[in-house]
C-alpha cells in the first residue's frame, strides 16, 4: 500500500474505492507503458471533487499482467506515477494505492486459486480500512466491473457504482462472495463524474 500523497485524510471517513483501469484511466488491456496512460473523461475532475470534500480516494486494482509476466512491478509503478502526475495537473491526488498481482494463472508465486486482495475479494479493501482507519460502512467502491462491486459487498461497503458498459463475461469466472450487508447499494452511471452526485461521501 503506497502511504498518502496529500495531506493525511481524516481517520473514520467514509473512503471513495475506485478501480483503475476503466474508471480513472482508459483500459487498453495489460497498460504497462506510461506513454499509454489516457485519462476517463471527466475523471481527475471527480477525483478533485472527492479530495475537496474530504473522501479519502482510496485506488484498488487487480493487476493480472504482473501474474502473468506480462509486465513487472516496476513497469505498474512508471504507470502509476504518470497517472498521478496527471492528476496532480489538474489538482487532484490519491490517498492510497494497493494492487494485487495474483491470478489462478499466474506464473510461479503469483499463481492463486484465489487470494484475498484479488477483487471479488475484499482484502485490498480492508487492508486500507486497517490502515488508514476507514470507516467501511460509510464507503462506496467504483468499478465497471461486477468484481469490483462484489468487493465492496464482501467489505461491507455502503455501496458500489457501476460505471461504464463492460460486458460480464469476466466476471462470471470469478466467485461472488456474499457480503455481510444486506442494504449494500448499487447505482450505475457512464462515468465517475456522472456518478459522482450519487455517492454519499
Amino acid at each position: 500500500m503506497r502511504p498518502p500523497a496529500s495531506p493525511l485524510p481524516r481517520r473514520g471517513a467514509g473512503a471513495a474505492f475506485l478501480d483503475r483501469d476503466g474508471v480513472v484511466v482508459e483500459d487498453p488491456g495489460y497498460l504497462s507503458d506510461p506513454r499509454q496512460v489516457r485519462l476517463m473523461d471527466g475523471a481527475a475532475e471527480a477525483i478533485s471533487a472527492l479530495n475537496r470534500r474530504g473522501a479519502p480516494v482510496v485506488v484498488v486494482t487487480n493487476q493480472s499482467g504482473v501474474a502473468r509476466g506480462y509486465y513487472d512491478w516496476a513497469a505498474f509503478e512508471a504507470v502509476q506515477a504518470e497517472i498521478e502526475r496527471r492528476l496532480a495537473a489538474a489538482g487532484a491526488w490519491l490517498d492510497a494505492v494497493l494492487a494485487c498481482g495474483y491470478h489462478p494463472q499466474g506464473l510461479g508465486a503469483f499463481r492463486r486459486a484465489a487470494h484475498a486482495w484479488r477483487k471479488p475479494g475484499p482484502g485490498m479493501l480492508l487492508a486500507a480500512a486497517d490502515g488508514m482507519g476507514l470507516d467501511l460502512g460509510r464507503s462506496w467502491i467504483v468499478g465497471d466491473r461486477a468484481r469490483d462491486l462484489e468487493a465492496g459487498r464482501a467489505a461491507g461497503l455502503a455501496g458500489g457504482l457501476r460505471v461504464g458498459t463492460v460486458p460480464d463475461a469476466d466476471d462470471r469466472a470469478d466467485p461472488a462472495p456474499a457480503g455481510p450487508r444486506g442494504d449494500f447499494r448499487v447505482v450505475t452511471a457512464k462515468s465517475l463524474l456522472d456518478g459522482l452526485p450519487l455517492l454519499p461521501l
